[in-house]
C-alpha cells in the first residue's frame, strides 16, 4: 500500500468513525434539544446529518485542487 493510500485510507476512517459516533448520539441529542425547542432540534439534527456529506465534497474538492483537475 502507498503511502498516499494509507493517508485517504485513514481520513476515510477517520470520517466514518466521526460520523459514526455523531449518529450514535444524534437521537438522544436532539430529544434532549427538543424539550427546550422542537425547532431548534430539526435544525441541529439537519446540521449535523448534512455535516456527513460537507465532510466528503470538501474533502473531494481538496483533492481535485491538487491533483490539478
Amino acid at each position: 500500500m502507498t503511502p498516499e493510500a494509507k493517508s485517504q485510507a485513514l481520513a476515510a476512517a477517520l470520517i466514518l468513525g466521526g460520523a459514526g459516533v455523531v449518529i450514535y448520539f444524534l437521537p438522544s441529542l436532539v430529544l434532549w434539544i427538543g424539550n427546550y425547542s422542537p425547532v431548534l432540534a430539526v435544525i441541529v439534527g439537519a446540521v449535523l446529518i448534512l455535516g456527513f456529506f460537507w465532510i466528503f465534497w470538501l474533502r473531494a474538492r481538496y483533492q481535485r485542487r491538487r491533483d490539478g483537475k
